[in-house]
């Protein structure tokens, strides 16, 4: 069964870094383009960033602060959060999709999610 995983959220002041991090299989990492969204409570999920082989796409809300990267050999996809907001508050999942989109619904494999709160 093919699973994504994130890691590397936690707490942190505002102006502060975090990088979080998406295992996946290989097959899915080489054939798929991975996103990343956020879902705050109340909120719908919103789109972040996307990696697929090189190119990256990025959210309007966090072009220039966010940067999405990927770990070959390792099948790891990087989500760096620079200059977090406390409006960045959220639950940050990665997601697999078989082409490139910024729609939720075009990702067909989902990461449990991993939370991610930035203090004021």
């Amino acid at each position: 069964q093919v699973q994504l995983v994130e890691s590397g959220g936690g707490l942190v002041q505002a102006g502060g870094s975090l990088r979080l991090s998406c295992a996946t299989s290989g097959h899915t990492f080489s054939t798929h383009a991975v996103g990343w969204f956020r879902q705050a409570p109340g909120t719908a999920r919103e789109f972040v960033a996307g990696i697929r082989w090189s190119s990256t796409y990025y959210g309007d809300s966090v072009q220039g602060r966010f940067t999405v990267s990927r770990d070959n050999p390792k099948n790891l996809v990087y989500l760096q959060m620079d200059s977090l907001k406390p409006e960045d508050t959220a639950v940050y999942y990665c997601a697999a999709s078989p082409h490139i989109s910024r729609l939720p619904q075009d990702f067909t494999l989902w990461g449990q999610g991993t939370q991610v709160t930035v203090s004021s």
